[in-house]
């Protein structure tokens, strides 16, 4: 099932998120659900509070959904937990499912170490590097209550900010099904 996506400007986008245990109900399910709706729009990673859930949830699939994709990157993150961030930060322009319409330069480390439970509670820590490392640190801020726009500039942020409170009163085109925190109701 194809789950709204929380737009810029909810609540929710600013917490820091809440672990979970393994009888979290109808773990599963979210799961499924939260990997069709990136799928569907044309993301590379989801974060539970995009779906309107404060918990310690994230997806990545690197390839968007290319099952033929050789370098693909698929995972389900629960709990994680960023233990180191190392190299040279370098910028790309990110975007994000919940801010439709704005990418801007974004500076990350390239390497990740994380330690996080997968989809079958099992306990793993690993080492990534690149464009996975990258989506996993976005993603993994969305569950710290942060988002790529917190890390620009103060000058950028005043330049973006009549667009941000656009999206969240739900004037801007997504391809796919959102939520909009301050949306007029006479629409």
């Amino acid at each position: 099932m194809k789950l709204p996506i929380v737009a810029y400007g909810d609540p929710v986008l600013k917490k820091v998120c809440t672990p979970i245990d393994a009888f979290y109900p109808d773990l599963d399910k979210l799961i499924s659900n939260m990997f069709e709706t990136m799928y569907n729009a044309s993301g590379v990673g989801l974060a539970a509070p995009q779906v309107g859930l404060a918990i310690r949830l994230f997806i990545v699939d690197t390839s968007g959904g290319d099952d033929k994709d050789k370098d693909r990157y698929k995972k389900v993150f629960i709990n994680a937990e960023i233990i180191e961030e190392s190299g040279e930060p370098w910028a790309f322009n990110e975007g994000c499912l919940s801010i439709p319409d704005i990418r801007e330069d974004v500076m990350r480390k390239p390497n990740v170490r994380i330690r996080y439970y997968d989809e079958n509670w099992v306990l793993q820590e690993e080492e990534v590097t690149g464009m996975p490392a990258r989506v996993i640190q976005h993603e993994y801020d969305h569950i710290q209550g942060t988002l790529f726009t917190d890390k620009l500039g103060l000058l950028r942020k005043r330049m973006l900010k009549s667009r941000l409170d656009a999206i969240s009163k739900g004037n801007v085109k997504a391809e796919y099904k959102m939520r909009f925190p301050n949306q007029s109701k006479r629409r």
